[in-house]
């Protein structure tokens, strides 16, 4: 890919507006959300909209030959081969509550594959990056080097998902049997689990029900730091769905057993 650079470059420019536009927002009075579904609560806000927008806005002017799917205005279609995924508040539900857990995902792929991504927390200024060759993370500490944990068995793992009930009843249930296995379990984290992940703080992100525009960049920023993502059966995991998110494929393999019953 010969405009490597430039693509790296629009990324963060993609994250550094999607920072204005949520922080305009996060924890000011009077932050209110419509529901996306009926009988349910699927949260966005004027934020959500509003960073869509502002990345959108760049990518039109910068890059117009590529496409575009984002969470809250869909797909564009391009005519280059690279498709920028966009993820405009991933924790929509820790934004409303003021947790600094939600993030802003930005990836860009090419072949239904993400080759780049960003997990971006504006109100703690994290940014975590990879690919390309680049594995780091930049914030209150400066700018360090990504990298996963080494293998342990998973009695003594760290294991996060987003919801309690992960997915469906089947789901759930097999999701609790790596949980009984694991030293530690903790919820509601988001797309901060991954860079977590990737920052060498915990060992599994498992989760279900997952859209291509919630994985792609947490696909890139683990795989970068020398991690491993899959569907729970060992596959492709770009297109969202069923997910594990693992430091290694030790670990990896042990929950995949569990997973599979």
């Amino acid at each position: 890919m010969t405009d490597r650079d430039e693509i790296i470059k629009v990324a963060h420019a993609l994250a550094d507006a999607a920072r204005i536009a949520t922080l305009e927002h996060f924890r000011r009075p009077g932050l209110s959300a419509d529901t996306k579904i009926s009988g349910g609560f699927d949260p966005v806000t004027a934020a959500d909209r509003a960073a869509e927008q502002a990345m959108r806005k760049i990518l039109a002017d910068r890059r117009p030959h590529d496409g575009v799917l984002g969470e809250e205005f869909g797909q564009s279609a391009g005519t280059s081969g690279l498709v920028w995924v966009l993820d405009p508040i991933d924790g929509t539900r820790g934004f409303l509550c003021g947790t600094p857990t939600w993030g802003v995902l930005v990836a860009v792929a090419e072949q239904g594959r993400p080759v780049f991504g960003i997990i971006d927390q504006p109100y703690i200024g994290e940014r975590f990056e990879g690919g390309f060759g680049l594995s780091r993370v930049t914030g209150p500490r400066g700018t360090s080097r990504l990298a996963t944990r080494a293998p342990r068995p998973l009695a003594e793992a760290m294991l996060m998902t987003t919801f309690p009930e992960v997915g469906s009843l089947d789901e759930g249930a097999a999701f609790r049997r790596v949980a009984e296995h694991a030293r530690l379990t903790r919820y509601g984290m988001d797309c901060y689990a991954y860079a977590l992940l990737a920052a060498g703080q915990i060992d599994l992100v498992i989760e279900a029900g997952l859209q291509p525009y919630d994985i792609q960049a947490p696909l890139a920023v683990v795989e970068a730091a020398g991690g491993i993502v899959t569907d729970w059966t060992g596959g492709p995991a770009a297109q969202g769905g069923r997910v594990i998110a693992a430091a290694n494929p030790q670990i990896h393999a042990e929950a995949l057993a569990l997973l599979a019953g």
